[in-house]
This record gives C-alpha cells, structure tokens and sequence, in this order.
C-alpha cells in the first residue's frame, strides 16, 4: 500500500507513475486537483470542438460544492490507489 498522507506529496507522485493510469483517472485526478486548488469551476464551458477542454470543465463541474479538506482526501486516495496497482 503507497505511504502518502498529504495532498502535496500525492501531487508529486503522480509523476513517478510508470504506467499510463488512462483517461477516466487522468480526468479525476484533475478535476480533483483543480477543486482542492481552484474550488469551483468558473467560466463558460470550451465549444464543443474543444474535446479534452470540454471533458475536463465537465468532470470539474460534477465536483462542484466538493471542499478542498474532501478534494484533498479523494486525490491522495486516488494517487495511493494508483501507485498500488503501479506494483501489479
């Protein structure tokens, strides 16, 4: 099991992953980070030709009133979850 307990140590973890974790983990993980950072998402949603803006502000959108204490918690588990299959 991945020893990370704070959100700044799980941030930088997520650039020693080895494997690709795909889009849909991609996807959390941002919309996680910018909630825990940004709070709730702001501005107009991308066009619809602007495919990965549009998938991103969604995925955000969906976490909208999530605070950052909760961001924070579901992010390091995300990165802990993804470093323990790293070990498959």
């Amino acid at each position: 099991m991945a020893d990370i307990t704070d959100f700044d140590s799980a941030v930088a973890a997520v650039s020693g992953l080895t494997k690709d974790p795909g889009n849909e983990a991609k996807l959390r993980l941002y919309s996680l980070y910018k909630q825990a950072t940004d709070g709730d998402v702001s501005g107009r949603r991308p066009g619809f030709t602007d495919f990965v803006g549009r998938a991103k502000y969604d995925a955000w959108a969906k976490l909208a009133g999530t605070d950052a204490e909760t961001a924070q918690a579901d992010y390091i588990q995300v990165v802990s979850d993804l470093l323990d299959a790293q070990g498959d």
